[in-house]
């Protein structure tokens, strides 16, 4: 099994082990999983090409280190929990041996509609366990899945149908989420409508919503999975295959299809898992990331199940039917390590204390927290209210990009500090560069983080575009990985996150670029421009402000449009991309070669507005005065 650190001496120890001999350090964790073959070299890599090539010809299929691997001593240990929306709904259990037969059963449903290795499927589902399912089948038989998050459009949902050339797409009648009841396969069926590649698609029945059912293209899951033979050998698969293309924001327009592989994907997220949560047998972890992010994947699916954890997963949010509901489900299933967003720490610690009474939370052993840096207010309230003064909080920064927890306590054997991610895990080498790319040595230092040499859970490329995988993350410092996040270390050698450098908005965890929301603001036929920053906001972290020039307005004035664009935004992008502040402005501030200040924007958004600096090269300094009125207004 995967070997797990208990000291702080032992970390130390490990530490300076996996970054003075990486090679050999995860060549012994991976010795944990069965291959069906060895690799022939453990690392090729060679940053300014992009490329990273992990445990070179080893052969192997992940699910066969979830199932075979497992079955003998756990097939009867609950694999998944399932906690439906409503509280009055009957929770689910998937033990080892009934998660199996059921991926075996859609691997088989999946091949009998013709998907094989290398194909890529979509699913577009809520929270529920057929979600899963639906990973690990395609994982099975080789097949590429690419799982978009529920909450998005039909317009953000047939671009990612498009540019991955999914054939086949698994989506619901409708989900549930609070108290609304979401139309997700009218959504679909607009998006199938907008891509050609989609051929077929699977539709669970969820809501029991009447839908239309397009004949010949349309199969309900349930019919399907009646008839479906219950074994099927795993396919075998190169270490470097493709297992999941998942798509970000970036600082473009258009989302990032981000690639993860097999092998190296499987070692990290199992082993990052086990030490970051400390998770023991018969423990029960929850994480209420949704599986649409990388968080869900690395730290609901794939990390604990490859670990033999039991994982439960929460279909609906944190507030309904009231604020006590993460502590119902806590004490309800016993959970002993929590993970969760600082966006819902912030959001349930401004509902005050009363959803608290007669909560127990005694399970409890370690809390986390993933998305954006927690403050340290957040922090303290988590870490006294709902870990009693007991639980000790890991604080985890990583990215879709790099596939799994890069700077985090070990719970209980890191000493943490509010705020601050701490230390590395093993074999990452985090580098702090000015804006010049010089290295900034010691500690008291602050600057860009990047990284300096590869890890095994690390992004391959962007689907169909690796020139612009180079040029997001390899060119800024050539021969480095460029996080795009600013960081500091302080005196004790901690690193805390400052945010994020470059055009992406961070809210509620969603990364979101400024350029894709823009791009959904002057669809707005009365629009002539628009600029979009974020700001500080104290439930989501970052909010977002957009300054948009308008020449003529409809009967409807200044409201009118600001409702239509929240409308379109909503439509092309998601009701989570919305703005929280529209200011119509005359024109925005810009240099005479015509590049937008943001700068000065952003100072705006964050009413410091006596901090511009030098801004009499703008084209029009005036500009600045009048957007700074306005916002009073906002």
């Amino acid at each position: 099994m995967v070997p797990k650190i208990s000291t702080l001496g032992g970390y130390i120890f490990e530490y300076q082990k996996s970054v003075t001999n990486p090679t050999g350090f995860w060549s012994n964790i991976a010795e944990s999983f069965y291959w069906r073959k060895k690799w022939d070299h453990v690392l090729d890599w060679d940053f300014r090409s992009g490329y990273t090539n992990w445990f070179h010809g080893a052969k192997l299929n992940l699910t066969e280190n979830i199932f075979e691997r497992h079955l003998f001593f756990r097939g009867n240990q609950p694999a998944i929990i399932w906690e439906p929306n409503d509280p009055s709904e009957t929770h689910r259990t998937l033990t080892y041996s009934e998660l199996f037969t059921e991926v075996q059963r859609f691997s088989n449903v999946l091949k009998g509609l013709g998907i094989k290795k290398g194909d890529r499927v979509a699913i577009y589902l809520p929270m529920v366990p057929e979600l899963v399912i639906a990973l690990l089948a395609c994982a099975r038989i080789g097949a590429v899945h690419s799982v978009i998050f529920a909450g998005f459009s039909a317009q953000s949902l047939g671009e990612r149908l498009q540019d991955a050339g999914a054939k086949l797409l698994i989506t619901s009648d409708g989900g549930f989420r609070g108290s609304k009841t979401i139309p997700i396969k009218q959504i679909a069926d607009d998006a199938m409508n907008m891509c050609k590649c989609v051929s077929t698609a699977i539709v669970l029945k969820r809501t029991g919503e009447s839908i239309p059912m397009v004949d010949g293209r349309d199969h309900w899951y349930h019919d399907l999975m009646k008839d479906a033979g219950d074994t099927c050998e795993a396919e075998e698969m190169d270490s470097e295959d493709p297992l999941f293309i998942l798509y970000t924001s970036g600082s473009t327009g258009k989302p990032k299809g981000l690639v993860h592989t097999t092998g190296g994907y499987m070692v990290y997220t199992a082993y990052t898992f086990k030490n970051v949560f400390q998770y023991g047998d018969g423990d029960v972890y929850f994480c209420s990331a949704d599986i649409g992010w990388i968080t869900g994947h690395s730290y609901l699916v794939y990390g604990p199940l490859l670990s033999g954890a039991t994982s439960l997963m929460f279909e609906g949010v944190p507030t309904w039917p009231d604020a006590g509901r993460f502590w119902d489900i806590i004490d309800k299933h016993k959970v002993n390590q929590f993970y969760t967003a600082p966006t819902a720490i912030r959001s349930l610690m401004a509902l005050g204390m009363d959803w608290l009474q007669n909560k127990s939370l005694a399970t409890l052993k370690v809390l986390g927290t993933v998305g954006e840096p927690i403050n340290e207010a957040a922090w303290h309230w988590y870490h006294d209210h709902i870990g009693k003064n007991r639980c000790p909080i890991v604080d985890t920064w990583w990215q879709t990009e790099t596939g799994g927890i890069m700077i985090s306590p070990m719970a209980g054997i890191t000493p943490t500090k509010p705020s601050y991610a701490t230390m590395p895990l093993m074999g990452i080498q985090p580098m702090i560069v000015d804006q010049n790319g010089k290295q900034l040595m010691g500690n008291s230092v602050e600057g860009n983080l990047c990284i300096g040499y590869p890890w095994p859970g690390m992004a391959r490329t962007i689907w169909g575009d690796h020139e612009r995988f180079v040029n997001t993350y390899f060119t800024t410092y050539p021969g480095l990985y460029f996080t795009g996040d600013g960081v500091k270390r302080d005196e004790d050698g901690y690193y805390r996150i400052l945010g994020r450098v470059d055009d992406v908005i961070n809210v509620s965890g969603h990364r979101l670029g400024t350029a894709e929301i823009e791009n959904a603001i002057n669809e707005h036929p009365l629009v002539d421009e628009s600029a979009v920053v974020g700001f500080s906001h104290p439930i989501k972290g970052q909010g977002i402000y957009a300054y948009v020039v308008c020449t003529h307005f409809s009967t409807g004035g200044e409201e009118g449009i600001r409702n239509s664009i929240m409308m379109a935004v909503s439509t092309m992008i998601g009701p989570f991309a919305k703005p929280d502040k529209i200011q119509i402005v005359t024109g925005l501030p810009k240099t005479r070669s015509g590049k937008i200040m943001r700068r000065i924007l952003l100072k705006i958004a964050e009413g410091k507005t006596s901090e511009f600096g030098d801004i009499t090269t703008l084209l029009d300094p005036e500009i600045v005065n009048d957007i700074v009125k306005g916002a009073k207004e906002v």
